[in-house]
């Protein structure tokens, strides 16, 4: 018998989350030295990752609205299907 879980460490909002859920936010690592610290390193190191993504590098995409649109229409004419919600 197997049990397939996952969980996901949290962390006070930044910036461009704060206005949609002000209680908290997923931990996003952006580096293979974070990713690599997050699966290897003991805790006492790997909890340092444990941050806001700074400020700026997240774009809000929806708001799970049902008013808004299935996809976004880029500069070129480009479509780009909108992001699902992550909160």
């Amino acid at each position: 018998m197997t049990a397939d879980l996952y969980a996901f460490l949290t962390t006070e909002p930044n910036a461009e989350v704060a206005p949609i859920h002000p209680k908290a936010m997923p931990v996003i690592l952006t580096e293979a030295d974070e990713l690599e610290a997050w699966m290897t390193a003991p805790w006492t190191l790997a909890k340092e990752l444990q941050r806001p993504l700074p400020d700026g590098l997240l774009r809000v995409v929806g708001h799970g609205r049902s008013d808004q649109p299935d996809e976004e229409t880029l500069p070129g004419g480009d479509v780009r299907p909108s992001q699902g919600s992550l909160l």
